[in-house]
């Protein structure tokens, strides 16, 4: 990358979160949601090679809270179209990937300008579209403002060639940095603003172009994006959206020759499809694809015997139950030692009761509905597993009938070799299992496939450090909830079938986007 920007950004500081009990932020609100909804039903294009293209089959989005309710339509792309993305893209790459870096970043400082200033109203899209309350959905934007400020000031810091080591006599040796070509982006339904962004602009500010395939049930959040994109000066011919199934047009530019790396985020079994897929050379093809997934998890909270049980109470609800349950990160495994394991259970069934769920858009709602009517069939399903595997606290929370709900779920004396102990469910259930003692939790925290996120809540020093060794996750936390990580502060990934470690928001995610080249010149 050859940088073009002439002054030094300010250090990075996250994006302040709004709050919404001030009057001025709430009636802010309440406008953007007003206004968002007028604009429901509206029909929304492809975008291939700068131009948009209608197929007539139409992929329809609903708002969780009232399926009746039609947030945006969209046309599913074809296979032909498809190629026709990937291909448009290798096009493009060599005048992109041409231009330099500090003419780039200043593109996405541009873009992270844009979203700020439509913060309302994107946060409004994410109550509607993806069922997020209001604060859910205020973090969500706030943390795609984030990467593009944090992914900008990389991008500089990598723009330049980077002095070699050692310096061998009479010898200038450097490091250059180059984008790897076209690059697919697959973001997930569940932060469809954040991690969208963070993996397209990633792509884009090093040289790449890309073709974006949002999911089906967030479809209009990347439509809104793809504009903020042109509006901010990114060609259009450096991205393709491109709508429609995966087995209909993901698994083509997956396996595209030209596709040259993909960025994945999502399900385990839809990531280790991508990974085979892609590991596979096609005719034409001369390079290996790089995949960066990241695949959910199963995460665990542990409570020592010594510890801030209110506050361990507190950090294991809202890790569970915030965004419904529906976070990679959320807290799925409760692990009690058993000398405050009942004390637990009290407290914890006591901080869930009040729980309030119902329709995103309204201020009083603590959560929303899940994603989609088979997700919810997939919950309660588990739930009744779990009533057979475990005692299911009575909480007494209701949910509305209308709309795709389900209550916070608590599944005590959970066996370690339970379905609901080792499967992701992806909603508001947790399990919780009693430990003997630490020893025996630390086991229990690591008997899982995942190795994302965890936390521990404790006051001895020893099991403290313990954990940092021994926790076997990608991010873990101590004495404190296991979600919420912040860019710059807690670069993000996990290990094991959680992904391949790549950690956004981190001082290396950059670099999965480029290649090195190691040039030495004599000079004496």
């Amino acid at each position: 990358m050859e940088n073009g920007a002439k002054e030094t950004l300010s250090a990075f500081q996250n994006e302040p979160l709004t709050d919404f009990s001030a009057p001025t932020n709430r009636r802010a609100m309440e406008q953007a949601l007003a206004t968002v909804r007028d604009q429901f039903g509206r029909e929304y294009d492809l975008l291939i090679a700068g131009k948009h293209f209608k197929t007539g089959d139409l992929l329809p989005s609903v708002n969780p809270s009232n399926p009746r309710e039609v947030v945006g339509v969209h046309h599913r792309a074809t296979a032909d179209l498809a190629r026709r993305a990937v291909e448009s893209a290798y096009e493009y790459f060599r005048e992109w990937s041409a231009t330099p870096a500090g003419e780039r970043l200043q593109r996405l400082l541009r873009v992270a300008a844009i979203i700020r200033e439509r913060k309302m109203e994107f946060n409004a899209w994410l109550v509607f579209e993806a069922g997020k309350t209001w604060p859910e959905a205020d973090a969500d934007v706030a943390e795609a403002i984030d990467f593009c400020e944090y992914y900008a000031r990389e991008a500089q810091r990598l723009g330049v060639p980077q002095p070699a080591e050692v310096q061998l006599p009479g010898e200038r040796d450097e490091l250059h940095y180059l984008p790897l070509g076209v690059g697919v982006i697959i973001p997930p339904w569940n932060f469809p603003l954040a991690i969208l962004t963070g993996m397209t602009v990633a792509a884009l500010v090093t040289g790449n172009t890309v073709v974006i395939k949002p999911s089906s049930e967030t479809p209009t959040i990347a439509a809104k994006f793809a504009e903020v994109l042109l509006e901010a000066g990114f060609p259009d011919r450096s991205f393709c959206l491109l709508t429609g199934s995966g087995g209909a047009v993901g698994d083509v530019i997956v396996q595209h020759p030209k596709t040259r790396f993909i960025a994945f985020t999502g399900s385990r079994d839809v990531g280790l499809r991508i990974n085979e897929l892609a590991a596979k050379p096609q005719p034409g093809q001369i390079w290996i694809k790089r995949v960066i997934a990241e695949m959910g998890g199963k995460d665990a909270t542990v409570v020592d015997a010594n510890c801030d049980l209110d506050k361990a109470v507190e950090g294991v609800a809202v890790a569970a139950f915030g965004y419904q349950g529906q976070k990679c990160s959320a807290c799925s495994r409760a692990i009690v030692d058993a000398g405050v394991y009942d004390a637990f259970l009290e407290k914890l069934t006591a901080r869930v009761a009040p729980l309030k769920v119902g329709a995103a858009d309204n201020p009083d709602s603590y959560m929303g509905p899940v994603i989609s009517e088979g997700a919810r069939r997939t919950i309660l399903e588990y739930i009744e597993t779990g009533k057979r595997e475990g005692r299911q606290l009575a909480t007494g929370v209701a949910v509305p009938e209308e709309g795709y709900f389900v209550a916070p779920t608590v599944i005590a004396d959970v066996d370690a070799k339970a379905r609901i102990f080792q499967e992701e469910i992806f909603g508001p259930v947790l399990a919780v299992t009693k430990a003997r003692d630490f020893d025996h939790a630390m086991e229990l925290a690591n008997d899982s496939q995942y190795g994302l996120t965890g936390a521990i809540y404790s006051n001895i020093p020893e099991h403290i450090q313990r954990a940092r060794r021994q926790f076997f996750v990608g991010n873990l936390y101590v004495n404190r909830k296991c979600t919420g990580a912040m860019v710059g502060a807690h670069p993000f990934g996990g290990f094991n079938m959680s992904g391949t470690d790549s950690k956004a928001g981190g001082p290396d995610y950059l670099l999965l986007f480029l290649q090195g080249k190691s040039i030495a010149e004599r000079v004496g």
